[in-house]
Order: structure tokens, then sequence, then C-alpha cells
């Protein structure tokens, strides 16, 4: 008897349970209430699908896209719905989207110029923000590092230094000039930076083996490995919403953004055997000095060689929120 009560008993909580998620309205991504639900309902278009109050836009796909300067293939059923894919898994991870649109201006300040100068496609921003979303102390399962995630080999290769003391794989300025001679290396091998992309992803011996196996050569005509075929899509649906955010639903005032950190730099060419000591004595700590300095790997800045390393330091009011530069707008 008890058995049969308790039976009965958890099947009257599952039915509550389901009468709260299912009948009761609910609020989530999408949801507004009925006094606020006017505005919603003028976007709505006969490709919204609706449940109860919510609403969920589907993200359009522009008539022309392009990458790099290069088209991509959207009227083709297959890349169309590959990039919708990477669209709505984008436009829907709110949090995520929203980071990567307030982090833009810290961090394209220092990468946009570097890919000029580089005569680098300046698309290829999007690449760093799908490798390491904004992360410069960023590190994959397999060991690649840093925003533009350098795995150590590759990382010798263009010749930033690693060591128990410093990793440059962390410095986003000297990571972006490595990243550049690796997109031009790439792109003299494939024509195609869609492919550099690719081969950035999967590495460009496999790459070629897949054009070779294939007899293929352009990226929208070969079959990869489903991270591979997802990943340039993944970038051109970050570079979609980035440059028009509030077409895909997201408006980041300019004072919700993260703007350049004020500071001011210096040459060291000697041995820091105590960097905690040489931040308090530079009216500064060692958060801020390991923060502004991520390749500084250790407590100490071992320099035997007497080599050249430009350190960030904050500036008088590194720490108070900054002024806009929009003019408070």
């Amino acid at each position: 008897m008890i058995k049969r009560l308790a039976i009965a008993a958890a099947f009257l909580c599952l039915l509550a349970v389901g009468f709260y998620f299912f009948a009761a309205p609910t609020l989530t991504a999408g949801h507004q209430p009925d006094e606020d639900a006017a505005p919603i309902r003028e976007r709505i278009t006969e490709y919204t699908v609706m449940y109860k109050d919510s609403f969920y836009l589907v993200p359009e796909i522009p008539d022309v896209v392009s990458f790099a300067g290069e088209r991509v293939p959207t009227e083709n059923f297959d890349i169309y719905e590959s990039l919708d894919r990477e669209l709505l898994s984008n436009c829907y991870f709110h949090s995520q989207t929203i980071r990567f649109l307030k982090l833009a201006p810290r961090y394209f300040a220092i990468v946009e110029p570097v890919l000029k100068q580089e005569k680098i496609p300046d698309d290829m921003k999007y690449l760093m923000v799908a490798e390491s979303g904004f992360d410069p102390k960023a590190v994959s399962p397999a060991g690649a590092t840093g925003l533009w995630q350098f795995m150590k080999g590759t990382a010798d290769e263009y010749g930033l230094e690693i060591s128990s003391a410093v990793d440059e794989r962390y410095h986003v300025l000297k990571a972006t000039h490595a990243a550049c001679k690796m997109l031009h290396k790439l792109y003299n091998r494939f024509g195609s930076w869609a492919m550099v992309a690719a081969a950035y992803n999967a590495g460009p011996a496999g790459m070629s083996h897949q054009v070779d196996a294939q007899k293929q050569n352009s990226y929208y005509d070969l079959l990869l490995n489903p991270e591979t075929a997802r990943y340039v899509f993944r970038i051109v649906a970050i570079k979609l919403i980035m440059e028009n955010p509030e077409k895909y639903g997201f408006k980041v005032a300019p004072h919700h953004r993260y703007h350049e950190l004020n500071t001011v730099t210096l040459t060291v060419d000697s041995t820091i055997t105590d960097l905690v000591r040489f931040a308090n004595t530079r009216n500064t700590n060692y958060k801020m000095l390991k923060m502004l300095n991520p390749w500084l790997r250790g407590s100490s800045l071992p320099n035997p060689k007497k080599k050249s390393y430009t350190l960030e330091l904050p500036a008088a009011d590194f720490r108070q929120r900054y002024e806009l530069k929009e003019n408070n707008e």
C-alpha cells in the first residue's frame, strides 16, 4: 500500500511539473510579456517560429555573402544550410555573442592595424574570434594557446619565444604578427582565404591531402571532418553578426563595450628577479602587471642574454572606468 501511495505521489509531482513548464507562460529567451509584445510583433515575419508568447526570429542570410573578399556560394543549398546553422548557433548563444561585441573594441584596436600593415584581409580578425573568443589566455585541450591558438611547434616556427618564464603566444601584438606570417604562407600554398582558414584549423598537410584525394581545391566543395566543415561558416556567421549586430537582435550601447586600456610601455633589458616587487615599485600591483602582460609566465623574468622586452604598465587613471570615446553617447 505504501509503495502504491509513493508511486501515485510521484505521478502527481510529474503532472505538476509538466503543467508548470508546458501550460504556464515562461520567461525564456525571446519571451515578451503581453504588454511589451507589440514592438516585437512588428518585426515578426512569416518565417518566425511562435510558441505562446515567445517569438524566435530566424536570422536572415544576406543575398550576397563574402569572406575576405571572396564570395560565399550561398545559392548552393548545402552552403546556405551550413551558414544558417552557424548563424542560429551564434545568434542564440546570447551571452557569448554579447561578450564578443563588448570585447571587440579592445582587441580589434590592436589586431586591425597589424592585419592592415601585413596586408592580410581584415576579415581574418574573425578567425581569431572563432579561435579563442577574445581570450588571450585561452588554452585548448590540445595545447593551442593564446588569441591565435598557436601550438608550440608552430609558435617556434614563426618566431615566438616560449620558455618557463616567457610565452609569447599570450602576447597579443607579437602573436598577431606571427599569425599574419602563417596566413601569408597558407595563402601562397592554397590561393584562397577560405582554404587558408580551413588549413589554419585542420593543418596544411590535412587540407592538402583532402585536395589531392577529392580532386577539388575549393573549401566549399570538399568533404571535411565535422569541425573543419563547420569552421569557416562559423567565422562568416561571427562576421555577419559583429558587422551588423542589431540586424541579428543585439544592441550593445557604447558604454557597455570594453574599450582600450590606458597603458604606458616600459622597455627592460635585464633580469627582473621579483615581479611582485617590480610592480609594487611602479605604482601598480602583480595582478595588473600579469593581466596586461600575460606572456609573463612566472614570478620573475630571467634575462641572461639582455634581450629587450616591452612591458605594458597601467597609466595613472588605469583602474578608473574608462571615458567613452563616443562622448558618452
